[in-house]
């Protein structure tokens, strides 16, 4: 509030400054104009008295400026009676009317169209802005610089790799993707972030050259998590939704239950007709064993143990189901039976242990539970 009373004040204090003068101008005028006159009958007395001008001409002059003097008197006379209708009255009239009407017409105007609404925005911040993405834009420069420099530099394709991502220059991420995996050799990490630049590339669909990439990354560590996500992506927009939902049901048994994740490949598995694991999957996951919790304890613990127990005597007839092995092992963690759990794991990596990646998949859950040893 205080701002906008600054605002009118400023506002009028202009137009009077502006104004003023002009109300003011006759009557200085017709001030200045008997000035002169009485100046111009004092020069001539004076002329006539040094012998400048005759006689004659002396009291013709007179005559001539005492007429000039008798209608400035005259008009400065009219003036300051002011009658109504007068100039100097309808200039005053003029000024006053602007003095009110214009600020009431600014901020009518500018509540009609203006955004009165809108927050500050500080010029700190604004500044701090400016120079954050000139900041980018100048370590963006300087790498790609170096890079021009020492075009064998991996490090360097790899600082800017997420950036162009991030920043949406997909093709470039592509490229520095690429000479990262050409100078730094391949990984699985490499291959499946070269599937997720091409994707991007293409507006989400994953391409053929996309799917390729993260086969490869599967082929080469069958527990990463983007190129699982994204080849059940490619299933699903190759229409087999049945393969897509098979994928993503299989991250979702695998995952612990805080994975930041898991709502993403739960909704994508939503999508394609499928339902995330629950209690009637064979075997209990940790949910199950937490959604016990409102039965007494003997109930309680009489159905997680049968669930426990129907899952091992599965597993001993299908010991390549990694994911139940998988299951089993957190169920037993969450019943505090890590004896049962030690064993489980070594009888888990028996069964797989012609598999090296379900092997790997088995080994990782047991070192994130901490049964090693």
């Amino acid at each position: 509030m205080l701002l906008w009373l600054i605002f009118a004040l400023m506002t009028a204090a202009a137009i009077f400054a502006v104004l003023w003068p002009l109300g003011r101008t006759a009557e200085m005028q017709e001030g200045s104009d008997l000035a002169v006159y009485r100046d111009q009958l004092g020069e001539i007395e004076r002329d006539r008295s040094s012998g400048l001008i005759g006689k004659a001409e002396a009291e013709a002059a007179r005559v001539e400026v005492s007429r000039r003097l008798i209608v400035a008197a005259d008009s400065a006379k009219f003036a300051h009676s002011s009658p109504v209708g007068s100039p100097l009255q309808r200039r005053r009239a003029t000024a006053i009317a602007a003095v009110l009407v214009l600020p009431v017409v600014a901020v009518a105007l500018y509540l009609a169209i203006g955004s009165p609404q809108l927050p500050s925005q500080p010029l700190e911040a604004r500044l701090r802005a400016v120079h954050q993405d000139r900041s980018i834009a100048s370590l963006i420069s300087q790498v790609e610089a170096h890079l021009e420099r020492n075009p064998d530099d991996a490090r360097g394709y790899e600082v800017l790799a997420p950036v162009y991502l991030r920043l949406g220059r997909f093709a470039d991420a592509v490229t520095a993707r690429r000479k990262l995996l050409a100078l730094s050799g391949e990984n699985a990490t490499r291959q499946s972030d070269l599937g997720e630049a091409l994707v991007a590339a293409a507006n989400g669909i994953v391409t053929a050259d996309a799917k390729s990439a993260f086969e490869r990354a599967l082929a080469l560590d069958p527990s990463d998590l983007k190129a699982k996500f994204y080849v059940g992506l490619a299933a699903e927009q190759d229409g087999d939704r049945a393969r897509a939902a098979q994928i993503w049901r299989g991250m979702i048994d695998q995952a612990p239950s805080d994975a930041p994740w898991l709502p993403m490949v739960r909704e994508a598995l939503t999508r394609v007709g499928g339902t995330p694991p629950s209690a009637s999957s064979p075997g209990p996951s940790a949910e199950d064993v937490a959604a016990a919790g409102s039965m007494g304890d003997k109930e309680r613990d009489e159905m997680i143990r049968g669930m426990v127990a129907r899952l091992a005597d599965r597993l001993k007839e299908n010991g390549g189901d990694v994911e139940g092995w998988q299951r089993l092992l957190r169920a037993y963690m969450v019943l505090g039976d890590r004896d049962k759990a030690h064993a489980a794991a070594a009888d888990a990596r028996r069964a797989l242990a012609t598999d090296p990646g379900k092997l790997r998949q088995i080994d990782d859950m047991i070192k994130s539970l901490g049964l090693e040893g």
